[in-house]
């Protein structure tokens, strides 16, 4: 069984931490700017300076200039990032209501008309799970019985 991505304990490479920071450092700016294209400018300015140092061999070097930025960044975070309507944080998170299976119990013959096929399937499974319930469990008792 493998884990999710983001619970994998497995140390990230040099070039997985710098494209992590260059996203984070590309959210924070989307974050200050209610404009598109002031957001557009400073993303190309931020991406100009990822360029720069790209061709970077000397790995110290290179390990300086991420926790340089590193620094540089969360120095520098938005004081309210915008955060996508659905995800956690934001105002849609959790949000959306999911019927149980039960509502289509009452919809109205007419209604069960428009898609037939569907609710003859649907008979079907819910027989064939009675069956298997009551294979397992037994039939409910009457309420006489009681």
């Amino acid at each position: 069984m493998s884990l999710p991505r983001h619970l994998q304990l497995t140390l990230k490479s040099h070039a997985e931490k710098v494209c992590s920071l260059y996203k984070r450092a590309l959210r924070n700016e989307w974050s200050k700017y209610d404009e598109s294209w002031e957001y557009r400018y400073h993303a190309v300015l931020m991406r100009a300076r990822f360029d720069k140092h790209k061709d970077e061999k000397d790995l110290r070097k290179a390990k300086a200039i991420l926790e340089a930025a590193e620094k540089e960044l969360e120095k520098d975070l938005h004081y309210q990032p915008r955060k996508f309507g659905f995800s956690p944080g934001g105002i849609n998170y959790g949000r959306e209501v999911t019927l149980s299976d039960w509502v289509l119990d009452y919809w109205h013959p007419l209604e069960k008309a428009r898609y037939p096929e569907y609710f003859a399937r649907r008979e079907q499974r819910k027989q064939e799970f009675i069956e298997r319930w009551e294979k397992k469990y037994g039939k409910p008792f009457d309420d006489h019985h009681h």
